[in-house]
């Protein structure tokens, strides 16, 4: 059996409907603002794997909440992964590009220096700290730009806009890998099932859809898509001001996952599933 941790969200939505059997705790069951509560919900389950689909991610409002979101994201996922290294079961666990400042224009390696520019990305590190020192088998599992057709994400809201506007000013000097809520959910599968026979493994790894693009890109995307007349206006970051600093360079090298058979998934094929679901097409 799994336990996921997180239930509402956009991949613990996906991973219910891939393993509907697994056991998925919501904030209703375990409150990850008791980090205790987590580690117990786990000892008590002794599940074959965990998968930690939950997390502080409101990112602006982090900057004024960073203690809660440190114990949400750093905290609870440290008592997660001592409770699996206890248990000698793997943990996998969904990090962000938000631990890179997002300079330059390569693609960020695993390997390569953190500088998390907000509180976010500052606890999200902080956990995949935590879950390395823990000493278990585990995956820190970077992403970014997810969608799908649950929760609220960049895809639906752009829907919804349309549907009252016809000119859009989208940011267009942060470039990206949308990602499948689905395609995070199965590689997630994946990485625990690997790690259940080969924890050396073990490691930070990198998972985002290809090809890159801007968010104005991602956005005429959607609206090529759903035959929707929306005139998209490039714009810089500096011109959308948010409490948060969000990376300019959200690419992400994921060449390391071959290790455990895995690709980038095609963002592009997604999507018309997505909007498909949705009913926009």
């Amino acid at each position: 059996m799994i336990l996921v941790f997180g239930q509402t969200g956009q991949v613990a939505q996906e991973l219910q409907r891939l393993v509907p059997d697994a056991a998925f705790l919501g904030r209703n069951r375990v409150d990850l603002r008791d980090p205790g509560a987590a580690a117990e919900a786990i000892r008590e389950a002794k599940p074959e794997a965990v998968i930690n689909a939950a997390a502080y991610t409101a990112v602006d409002k982090a900057e004024e909440e960073e203690a809660l979101a440190q114990v949400v994201n750093g905290d609870a996922p440290a008592a997660m992964a001592e409770a699996c290294r206890d248990l000698g079961i793997p943990f996998v666990h969904i990090s962000t590009d938000y631990v890179f400042d997002g300079s330059g224009e390569a693609p960020f390696k695993p390997t390569d220096p953190t500088a998390p520019l907000g509180a976010y990305g500052r606890t999200k590190l902080a956990g995949e700290e935590a879950i390395r020192a823990a000493g278990g088998p585990f995956a820190n599992l970077r992403t970014s730009w997810v969608f799908s057709a649950h929760g609220g994400n960049f895809v639906k809201t752009m829907l919804r806009l349309s549907e009252s506007r016809d000119r859009l000013t989208i940011v267009a000097d942060q470039i990206g890998g949308p990602t499948p809520a689905k395609a995070i959910a199965e590689a997630c599968l994946t990485m625990a099932q690997v790690l259940q026979r080969a924890p050396e493994k073990s490691g930070v790894y990198h998972f985002s859809g290809s090809p890159d693009v801007s968010w104005a890109g991602f956005a005429q995307e959607i609206f090529a898509r759903t035959g929707r007349d929306v005139t998209v206006e490039d714009i810089p970051t500096a011109d959308f001001p948010t409490p948060a600093k969000r990376p300019l360079n959200s690419r992400l090298d994921c060449s390391d996952l071959a290790v455990f058979g895995l690709k980038r998934p095609d963002w592009k094929a997604e999507l018309n599933e997505v909007l498909t679901e949705l009913g926009a097409v």
